[in-house]
């Protein structure tokens, strides 16, 4: 009988929906089961089903934030690892706001490259639980081996091909 380790569960938020969608189109490329949400709050409401794993969220969003939402979903998930994204300035009054709190996020700076995004959850993944259960999904190349016409507009976006 093998046993088959769990495929890491990822939850991506962005108030725009071709970011959110885009990105957890790269992560099931790359062995993870993600949801996109364009709502933090629907990612919360998700959450008390299925904990994620691993939370990818943009900072700046109507609503709540991508910084409250990730506080939040630490409070409620403690093992849950956050990794947030912006292409905003404002974004590090937000971040110093939480470490003072004594939440430290890592953030990734848009338009993000689905490699860099890749690495840095490599790095998540290497510190926690995620280790282990990512055994069970592919290595991680620097860029997607058939990439739908979707990822590579986002490839684009990102300033590569």
């Amino acid at each position: 009988m093998c046993l088959q380790t769990p495929v890491p569960r990822v939850f991506v938020v962005d108030d725009e929906p071709v970011i959110a969608s885009t990105l957890a189109a790269i992560l099931k490329l790359h062995g993870y089961s993600a949801t996109s949400f364009a709502s933090p709050l629907e990612a919360l409401a998700a959450a008390r089903s299925i904990a994620p794993d691993l939370l990818i969220s943009d900072v700046a969003m109507p609503g709540i934030s991508g910084v409250d939402l990730a506080i939040q979903m630490r409070g409620q998930y403690p093992t849950c690892k956050i990794l947030l994204f912006s292409g905003q300035a404002g974004t590090m009054d937000l971040l110093e706001n939480a470490r003072s709190q004594g939440h430290n996020f890592r953030l990734l700076q848009k338009p993000v490259h689905p490699s860099v995004m890749l690495s840095m959850i490599g790095e998540l993944a290497a510190e926690s639980s995620l280790a282990g259960s990512r055994t069970s999904a592919r290595p991680v190349p620097a860029v997607p081996v058939k990439a739908s016409p979707q990822i590579l507009r986002m490839s684009q976006y990102a300033g590569t091909s």
